[in-house]
């Protein structure tokens, strides 16, 4: 249940901190003086799009927060899976906005989406407003309802995942028939293409080592004249630099080095050596390349040709280098083997999709057969809660009607109704007045509250366009719903307000600066005096008081 709520620099309301009880809570006060307010920030922590212009004073951000107790152990696997603490004791989630719009939503103080805010608070409040009254009366509502009621969670999310597997699968199909034909009408120009590069045979890095190549023999003579120059300097000319450091070497040995090395020349002979060494490496290396340089005419014009074929390819195709030319060759093949066994694959999903539609048409069976049995009953129990409401002549039934397939199954659902004796019933969005269809919603809200297992459900002024008994029913009907789970009613009505365990009042003050909007907890006079005001008006005497009197002590 909600157990604590606190709200601070939102719209009217500076900083008010408010403490739940269980059972049946009243929340009244003059029109304007804020109670939209409260359900306003409540819709915050429900993930409702936040706006600046509700942020009073813009030099500090506004703060919505509010305390759970009791928490219902189906909801440790939405937080758990969210990576978010679970407390069956105690859940505290908050709604911080700043003036800048920048908007934080937190779960116990842990930072999270909105869209995971709004997963995890939609288990444990529900506010109903004159709003939700309309949506309810559309038929678009009307299926999710007796699925509620029904218990078909576990059967409708089976059968939703295998609709989005058959939906996704008729997309693809439909995307594979449109490529192929669309290959199929360019499929002769694409074999022109394909004939063309089977016979250039392209190689990614082919045309890099061709380039080489082409270098090398295109200037072949004067490589040889240079590689033969530095080979003739290093091994074999009059200034061959190997036959000279063994002459140095000789030299050396002859000098009596002890006179200017401790260890007799030995390092620098060492050194000699193996500067002569590597010389001769070098010199091997630079012979290497000289004989690999050949002079070939006719390799040339070979290469010559192939480096042309594959530039004019380039450029034909379109395409920045050789490795284009490759990943081209590839996709053409592939593009004309998908025109040509296209249809083998086409016909492998159009099975694997038959098959589909068949396990979902026997699961949207099982669902149209829970909800005839569920609407059935629906309709018998919203009957027998709503006749007593000042509906004696209701006549309420669920019409279940079948079609295609869709994300919800092969049915659609319309409450049809009729609140006078012989006449035809209609659906209910023709038929009933403001005050019939808020009774209505309130039987279905007392129906349904149960059916989802709701810790606690908000009523703005539920009980719109009713006054005198039928008032006082509907107030008895939501005080019972509040021995069974929190009920917090905002009503402008006495009889409904006299019913409630606990009593609030939202009232206005003005300041020098501003208007500012408190709410605080009645005592037992004070919601006598708050009643009196009710039934009276403006002037409470002391029969409004006695009155008031009377109508609580009735209520109990």
């Amino acid at each position: 249940m909600l157990e604590s709520l606190t709200i601070k620099n939102y719209a009217l309301i500076d900083d008010v901190s408010l403490h739940f009880d269980p059972g049946f809570v009243i929340v009244t006060g003059e029109t304007g003086a804020g109670k939209s307010i409260m359900l306003g920030a409540l819709a915050l922590l429900l993930g409702e799009r936040a706006e600046t212009k509700a942020i009073s004073d813009k030099t500090r951000k506004s703060v919505i927060e509010a305390t759970f107790s009791g928490i219902d152990p189906q909801l440790q696997d939405v937080l758990e899976s969210n990576g978010l603490e679970w407390n069956p004791q105690e859940l505290i989630v908050r709604r911080e906005v700043s003036p800048s719009g920048r908007s934080r939503a937190f779960v116990n103080d842990t930072p999270v989406t909105l869209q995971v805010l709004s997963a995890v608070t939609g288990n444990l409040v529900d506010i109903h407003s004159q709003h939700s009254n309309i949506v309810l009366s559309q038929s678009s509502s009307h299926l999710s309802i007796i699925d509620a009621f029904a218990g078909n969670k576990g059967i409708l999310a089976d059968y939703k995942k295998d609709f989005s597997k058959y939906v996704a699968l008729r997309a693809k199909i439909k995307k594979i028939r449109e490529r192929i034909e669309k290959n199929r009408e360019n499929r002769d120009f694409i074999v022109f293409q394909l004939e063309q590069l089977d016979k250039i045979k392209p190689r990614e890095g082919e045309l890099k080592q061709i380039e080489q190549e082409f270098d090398m023999l295109s200037d072949s003579d004067q490589i040889r004249e240079d590689l033969g120059e530095a080979y003739n300097l290093l091994e074999a000319g009059d200034r061959a630099m190997i036959p000279s450091l063994s002459i140095v070497s000789d030299s050396l040995s002859k000098v009596n080095m002890s006179l200017f090395e401790e260890d007799g020349g030995e390092e620098l002979m060492r050194r000699l050596e193996s500067l002569r060494i590597e010389l001769k490496d070098i010199s091997e290396t630079v012979y290497d390349y000289l004989d690999r340089v050949e002079s070939d005419p006719a390799r040339l014009a070979k290469v010559t040709a192939r480096m042309n074929l594959l530039y004019d390819a380039i450029k034909h195709f379109k395409v920045s280098d050789e490795a284009g030319l490759v990943n081209l060759h590839a996709d053409l093949r592939q593009r004309l083997d998908s025109i040509d066994g296209g249809d083998i694959d086409i016909a492998e999903m159009e099975t694997e999709a038959k098959s589909l539609a068949r396990e979902l048409k026997t699961k949207a069976g099982l669902l149209t057969e829970a909800r005839k049995r569920a609407a059935a009953e629906f309709a018998d129990i919203l009957t027998m809660t709503a006749k007593p409401l000042g509906l004696p002549n209701l006549r309420f039934e669920v019409e279940l009607t079948q079609g295609k397939l869709t994300s919800e199954g092969q049915d659609s659902a319309e409450f049809v109704c009729s609140f006078n004796k012989n006449h035809a019933m209609q659906p209910m969005s023709k038929v009933a007045s403001g005050g019939e269809t808020a009774r209505l919603m309130l039987s279905i809200k007392s129906i349904m509250a149960k059916c989802m297992n709701l810790p606690t459900v908000i009523f703005d002024e539920v009980d719109t366009g009713v006054s005198g008994e039928i008032a006082d029913k509907m107030g008895g009907m939501m005080k019972r719903m509040g021995k069974e789970m929190q009920v917090i009613a905002i009503t402008h009505l006495p009889q409904v307000a006299a019913k409630g365990d606990s009593h609030f009042k939202v009232y206005k003050t003005d300041n020098e600066e501003r208007t500012v909007s408190h709410v605080r907890r009645l005592s037992d006079e004070e919601r006598i005096r708050e009643l009196a005001g009710m039934l009276s008006g403006t002037t409470v005497n002391e029969a409004a008081m006695l009155n008031a009197r009377e109508l609580l002590g009735s209520a109990e």
